[in-house]
Order: C-alpha cells, then sequence, then structure tokens
C-alpha cells in the first residue's frame, strides 16, 4: 500500500510496556513479550508491529517503551531515530504513554494525526489493517473525531472489553458512531453481545488527532493534559515530573467518557488478530508440526511420544514428552512451566507466588 494523501501527517505510536505474566518464564518484567519471536517469523513482535506500521506511516513511527527496556528497543528497531523513541521513568498506564507521544508530536505538527497500536500484538492481513487504518484516520481528518478499531470477534471472549457500534457515518465507507465502550463481560453477556452484532472487540486501537487527543484529555483530566504538554515542551521535567502523573487507562481517561457524549467513531476492522495473551492463545497462532505438537523453538529438540499441546524451548536442551495431551511446556535456561493448555491464563498466579516468596531473580 502506498501513501495516500490522507496518511501524510499520520504518525504511528507504539507503546511497548507490560510485563506479559501469562506468558512466564518467555515474557517478564526484564524481557516482555514484545521483544521475543514468539510466531516463528523471524521478527520479534515489536519488530513485527513497526515492520506493519512503516507501511503506512514510512518512518513516522514513534515508540514508548520503559526506561528498563528502551536499549533492548533501539537494538531490535535500529534505525529508529532517539528522538521517537521515549522512555518513560515509570509505568502510568497507557494514557501517559499515549499523551505523552501526542504531546511530542503536536510540537511538531499541530495537524498531526496519531493511531496508538500496541508493540505486542499480531495481525495477520496487513492489507485489510492497512485499509481500516486509512479510513480511520479519514474519520480523524475529515470529523475530527476520536476513533478505534472493532475487532469482529469470532467467540464469546470473556478476556475483551466490547465496543458498541451505534449508526453509520455516511461520509466513509464502513465507520460508525461508538454507543459505548463495556468492560470485560461474563460468559452469558459476551454471548448476548454477540447475537446482536453491534459488538466488537476493543483492541485498543486509536486514531486521533494529537491536539484533539489532549483537549480531550484537558476536560476531564486537565492535571494530566497539562503535565504531558509541559514535559513535551521541555524534556528535562521528564525525570522530576513523570511519576507525579496520574496512573490511568486511555480507556478510562478518554475513549469512555467521549463516547458518552458522541465523539468517538468505530471502523471495524475485517482481519484477523491477537494480542498473544497466553500460551493457550499463542497455541493457535502457530502452525502444528508432526503430530498434534506444535513447537517454538528447535523442533529437533523436541520428542513427543502420544503427546500434544505446546513447547517452548529457549535453552536448548532436549524436552521429551510422553502421554500428554493438551500440555504446554515452556522452558529456559532458569525455569520450566508445565501446565494444562486450559488454564493458561492462571500462569500469571505463578508470576504471584514468586513475587511473594521475593524471587524477583525470576520474575
Amino acid at each position: 500500500m502506498t501513501t495516500t494523501p490522507d496518511l501524510e501527517r499520520f504518525w504511528a505510536v507504539v507503546p511497548a510496556g507490560g510485563a506479559g505474566t501469562r506468558l512466564w518464564p518467555v515474557s517478564r518484567a526484564s524481557s516482555p513479550k514484545f521483544l521475543h519471536d514468539l510466531t516463528g517469523s523471524g521478527r520479534t513482535l515489536i519488530q513485527a508491529t513497526v515492520d506493519r506500521l512503516r507501511v503506512l506511516a514510512g518512518e513516522r513511527v514513534l515508540v514508548v517503551t520503559g526506561a528498563a527496556h528502551a536499549e533492548a528497543v533501539a537494538r531490535q528497531v535500529p534505525d529508529l531515530p532517539a528522538d521517537l523513541l521515549l522512555a518513560e521513568p515509570s509505568p502510568r498506564d497507557s494514557m501517559a504513554a499515549i499523551g505523552l507521544a501526542a504531546a511530542v508530536l503536536e510540537l511538531r505538527d499541530p495537524d498531526a494525526i496519531i493511531g496508538s497500536f500496541a508493540a505486542d500484538h499480531v495481525i495477520s492481513d496487513e492489507e485489510a489493517f492497512g485499509r481500516a487504518v486509512t479510513e480511520a484516520v479519514g474519520v480523524a481528518q475529515r470529523d475530527n473525531l476520536l476513533v478505534t478499531i472493532g475487532i469482529e470477534p469470532t467467540f464469546p471472549s470473556t478476556g475483551f472489553g466490547y465496543i458498541q457500534m451505534g449508526p453509520r457515518l455516511r461520509a466513509h465507507p464502513t465507520a460508525r458512531r461508538v454507543r459505548q465502550f463495556v468492560e470485560k463481560p461474563d460468559a452469558r453477556r459476551a454471548a448476548s453481545y454477540l447475537a446482536t452484532g453491534e459488538f466488537r472487540w476493543n483492541a485498543g486501537m486509536f486514531v486521533v488527532r494529537a491536539a484533539t487527543l489532549l483537549d480531550l484529555l484537558g476536560r476531564w483530566h486537565p492535571e494530566l493534559a497539562a503535565g504531558l504538554r509541559e514535559i513535551a515542551a521541555d524534556p528535562s521535567l521528564l525525570e522530576q515530573r513523570w511519576d507525579a502523573l496520574e496512573k490511568i487507562a486511555i480507556d478510562h481517561a478518554v475513549a469512555e467518557p467521549a463516547a458518552d457524549e458522541g465523539l468517538v467513531a468505530v471502523v471495524p476492522g475485517e482481519f484477523d488478530w491477537d494480542d498473544v495473551g497466553d500460551f493457550k492463545s499463542l497455541s493457535g497462532l502457530l502452525p502444528k508440526g508432526e503430530g498434534s505438537m506444535t513447537v517454538v523453538g528447535d523442533p529437533a529438540q523436541v520428542q513427543a511420544i502420544d503427546s500434544g499441546g505446546l513447547v517452548v524451548s529457549e535453552s536448548g536442551r532436549m524436552v521429551a514428552i510422553v502421554g500428554l495431551e493438551d500440555v504446554v511446556v515452556v522452558e529456559t535456561a532458569d525455569a520450566l512451566l508445565v501446565a494444562s493448555r486450559e488454564r493458561a491464563q492462571d500462569v500469571k498466579l505463578v508470576v504471584e507466588a514468586l513475587k511473594a516468596a521475593g524471587r524477583a531473580d525470576l520474575v
């Protein structure tokens, strides 16, 4: 896809944060999942994300990450200019990260349109993704709305928030007004959402004019908006001011209240998407090996006899599994995880237990 006039002022923002505790022991606070090649593509998740966005934004890609990960991001994306890699001194949730990027880019170009896309998501149909982003940029440009991209649900998930779509915006091919954002539902409610055909998964993708995002934030969280603009204007204030900024997600800070006032649109995303939230999710993304065992790593180092599931092998040791179905085996140089695939979400409990035991070296 070539750059269109609508994309000339489009900047892609990549928030790269989170510890990915459900993917322990591969993903840890010191080496989160976006720094790993989990799909066997030869590119880490953040590299694949930047590749996908550069098709749309060219060199106008900015990454926001924690100070502890800035060096690793710079190594993995070596052609990212230093002034387009922002390092947060501490985690302050998504609003501060995306808001700081918006404030920096607003200074570069008061008419800049930003699109925020997480560093650790997997998208297979990049052409469909590009069409959705291009339409979202057009909506943000023409109607000055906050625009999200809603993913068509493939099952009644209780792990994602949802977006309820409203009436069509006639000047655009598929965009609709957002009626409301809803939190992660229980199974019964999720099924009812799918039955209406009005709901999309909330993947946390937002496209908006940088100035509009900060102005909206200023309506409901004026101190946060002002603080971000002050830091952008004088980066020497970052260390001094950052930890005092309000810690809040962009959904709660801006998207939900703006939707209540009719200021949010949604573009339906007609592409496969996965946030790689746990090992069960990861196993569904990968091609099966011989038999029913999926392997991330060297298949020659895995012997599976009458067994099925997922093996993630990082140490180079031989892994042998006999007579186990739907198993997850993950081994690194200093840790071994064995779990059922159905309990993959509960891997985070191991991380919590290790923290409680004072094993910071393992998390």
